[in-house]
């Protein structure tokens, strides 16, 4: 059987070039059918590329950090099943069979934590990774860290010394360059983009979640016993912002040169953090979701940006996006459009504050809120009343299952 050429997969649309980000095998290296080559990095996910036979790795095409099209050659395989060396019996080789120790199995790493791990020269066999079937997330490395960090207490006599030694000014002045990442260039790009061609302007008030904190403590543990899955805040604030949507519906929007898109669906962006940088996964027809289907999608969402295994299809469209700083501790923030949306909502922390309530002070979980939008197409009437909506939806979360 001839040799097998290796290519670049067809990329998904809308992409024309990716990176290669890290090859996983060398030439001479053996190589299993379906077991990946190397990562390749586009503007939203990393691409896998497995072997589509047993054989032998023979040539490498591309170097790491080399930008590739769809069906540029990567590598070329030789088929077959590598030789194998015939195991020594004890007879023959005694000493090196009681003494040689089986190799270590190879850590499981995202391509993210690939990246992050080859970038700090750490050892990943060093690293005790928490994700599924023992894959290192970059918690772990951050975790991995501070240990190492706190670990190293030098006594003050060292401290004294190293202070009195005067250091090299290459030391004192360390400095690293290394290149964005095609995610981060990606989101920087889109940035700069949303402020070049959009009017951006934001709108705040702040809501009483007393209502909806009352509610998730009364169903909380009916509710994970059902459904196998926590009552979170997030799935009330999506359900708010999609009937404030309805009733203004260019909040839903998106300009497209001279002319106003109206979509006559829910696609809701959730903006997550990852190790690779802010990814925004979108719930598909979210007006049609149930409390209980948005958590378990929020879950999955989140663990699949932790894991770098999100799909370039659940990253693409979205007609709403709503980012919620708070689990960060951001108490105030101005979100920035995500083109071509016309509307973000800024979640922030809560915080118990006093209040005015029926004629007296009162403690309540307050949180403010932050809608950037369009105004190119969207008034800041709309915007303000289209905030208050949500403000009322969730002061008052029976209108949500009341509809009104």
């Amino acid at each position: 059987m001839s040799n097998i050429e290796i290519r670049v997969p067809t990329l998904p649309e809308s992409v024309t070039d990716a990176t290669v980000l890290n090859w996983r095998k060398k030439p001479g290296d053996a190589v299993q059918r379906d077991e990946n080559l190397l990562d390749l990095e586009t503007d939203k996910v990393v691409l896998e590329v497995p072997s589509p036979i047993d054989g032998v790795v023979a040539e490498i095409h591309a170097q790491e950090g080399d930008l590739v099209e769809a069906d540029d050659v990567l590598a070329i395989i030789t088929p077959g099943k590598p030789a194998v060396r015939d195991t020594p019996s004890p007879s023959e080789e005694p000493e090196k069979a009681d003494t040689k120790a089986a190799p270590a199995a190879e850590p499981v790493l995202t391509p993210a934590v690939r990246r992050l791990v080859k970038e700090l020269h750490l050892d990943p066999a060093q690293i005790p990774g928490s994700g599924k079937d023992g894959r290192i997330l970059k918690s772990d490395v951050m975790a991995y860290l501070d240990k190492q960090t706190s670990s190293k207490d030098p006594d003050a006599e060292t401290v004294a010394s190293t202070l009195d030694t005067p250091q090299p000014q290459s030391e004192m002045h360390a400095e690293q360059r290394v290149p964005m990442s095609r995610l981060r260039a990606r989101i920087a790009e889109r940035l700069v983009q949303a402020q070049q061609t959009a009017a951006i302007l934001t709108t705040f008030n702040e809501v009483n979640l007393q209502a909806v904190s009352d509610l998730r403590s009364q169903y909380r543990e009916r509710f994970e016993q059902q459904h196998q899955v926590r009552l979170g805040f997030m799935s009330f604030f999506i359900k708010a912002s999609i009937e404030a949507l309805k009733k203004f519906p260019l909040l839903n929007a998106s300009v497209d040169g001279t002319d106003i898109i109206y979509h006559g669906y829910y696609d809701i962006g959730i903006a997550v953090g990852s190790p690779r940088g802010l990814v925004v996964p979108i719930l598909r027809n979210a007006d049609q979701l149930s409390f209980a289907e948005i958590e378990k999608s929020i879950r999955q969402y989140g663990q699949k940006a932790q894991d770098g295994s999100l799909s370039y299809e659940e990253l693409s469209g979205g007609t709403f996006t709503i980012s919620n700083g708070g689990v960060y501790g951001s108490m105030l923030s101005t979100p920035i459009l995500n083109p071509p949306q016309s509307g973000i909502l800024g979640m922030h922390n809560i915080i118990q504050r006093p209040v005015a309530e029926n004629g007296e002070v009162v403690i309540r979980p307050m949180m403010y809120l932050a809608l950037s939008y369009d105004h190119r197409i969207v008034d800041g009437k709309e915007a303000v009343q289209f905030l208050v909506s949500i403000k009322e939806n969730l002061e008052d979360p029976a209108r949500l299952l009341l509809d009104i």
